[in-house]
């Protein structure tokens, strides 16, 4: 994938995947509705930015893994 460069370290990675899945996990167990699926979402979307190693917000904020933070 040449589209992005990755921009969170290894650890910071694990950390979003435990996470998000935890997160998404408890909404859709302790949560009802519409929020649960809202809420889970976002602990899915949390996972899938440590998956792959690419955070949108943490580009635009200039932090990264090599740049300049």
């Amino acid at each position: 994938m040449g589209f992005y460069r990755k921009n969170i370290g290894g650890a910071h990675q694990a950390v979003r995947v435990v996470l998000g899945v935890a997160v998404a996990v408890a909404a859709l167990v302790y949560l009802a509705g519409t929020a649960a699926w809202l809420v889970a979402l976002g602990g899915a979307g949390f996972a899938m930015t440590g998956l792959v190693g690419y955070c949108p917000m943490c580009a635009m904020a200039g932090i990264g893994k090599g740049g300049v933070s």
